[in-house]
């Protein structure tokens, strides 16, 4: 069956934790049912704003269970399951995709820099070799400011080229050049990481945004690509307010800030806890941002 991507905005879930540093599974479970709710097409969960590289394997396995127990559809699921060795990145995709998800986002190998592109496609054509499962939908992701190690253009071209499991890449880039780049490869699915992309993105057959703040402001960006569908003069109208909040949202650290907003936001202080090597977000400084973004009185 062919893959359909999700039309509209894709959150890359908070995965909160617990004063012990565990999971906190009712918050995750509860955040990510909300998220669908007020509107997201899908969720990536173990994106870069889900801390995923501070998130084990399995954890990352038995969260994604209990969520879709708790009645998340797997099909609007697209975790991240990109590590550094072929051997758990094709286990955790497996893993992923035999619970039903829709596909799966996935780093390049990012310890080793300045490999060659040849080495990039290597680990790619090995890791869907090893993966083998039917209908999966891979997703490259592209971000080097923090990876250390991007997606060059033509590797990605010729991922596209020869394997149909190659559907697609979220851009995180920022690059405008480059995401203009993506958008021209005839087929790909590219979905940039920052809803004040969409004037660019949507009208080149983008079919939405994975971006960190729908994780506060969902509704908002997920009515701005309805209103694409049906007038880009009325998505116009509403681009300024999204972009406004994104602007003051990346004034700071995504995950500690918007974390913290959220915790003060519903009054559950577990909001604020983050994986070291991050650490908490100052409350004051949190409480100044609540108010900027129009959360918080």
């Amino acid at each position: 069956m062919p893959h359909t991507p999700p039309r509209g905005v894709v959150a890359p879930n908070f995965t909160p934790f617990n004063d012990d540093l565990s999971i906190a599974q009712d918050l995750f479970i509860e955040h990510a049912l909300a998220l669908l709710d007020e509107g997201c097409a899908a969720l990536a969960p173990f994106g870069t704003t889900g801390e995923a590289l501070s998130v084990g394997v399995e954890e990352r396995i038995a969260a994604l269970a209990a969520l879709i127990a708790a009645g998340a559809d797997p099909a609007k699921l697209i975790p991240g399951t990109g590590l550094t060795s072929i051997a758990d990145t094709a286990r955790l995709t497996r893993a992923c995709l035999d619970m039903g998800c829709a596909g799966a986002m996935v780093l390049p190998p990012f310890y080793y820099k300045n490999v060659p592109e040849d080495g990039l496609f290597a680990y790619f054509a090995r890791l869907i070799e090893a993966v083998d499962h039917p209908g999966f939908a891979l997703y490259l992701y592209h971000i080097p400011q923090v990876a250390g190690v991007g997606m060059p253009i033509p590797v990605v071209a010729r991922l596209f080229a020869e394997f149909e499991e190659v559907v697609g890449i979220k851009d995180s880039s920022g690059n405008e050049a480059n995401l203009e780049a993506l958008l021209a490869i005839e087929g790909l699915v590219v979905y940039p990481a920052a809803e004040t992309a969409l004037p660019l993105a949507l009208p080149r057959g983008a079919p939405g945004c994975i971006t960190a703040t729908a994780n506060l402001n969902a509704r908002a960006i997920a009515e701005l690509i309805a209103a694409f569908d049906r007038s880009p003069e009325e998505a116009a109208a509403l681009q300024s307010a999204v972009t406004a909040f994104r602007k003051a949202a990346s004034a700071h650290s995504f995950i500690e800030s918007l974390k913290r907003v959220k915790a003060l936001a519903t009054g559950e202080s577990r909001w604020a806890n983050v994986r070291p090597p991050l650490l908490p977000f100052d409350r004051e400084k949190g409480a100044a941002l609540g108010r900027e973004l129009g959360l918080l009185p």
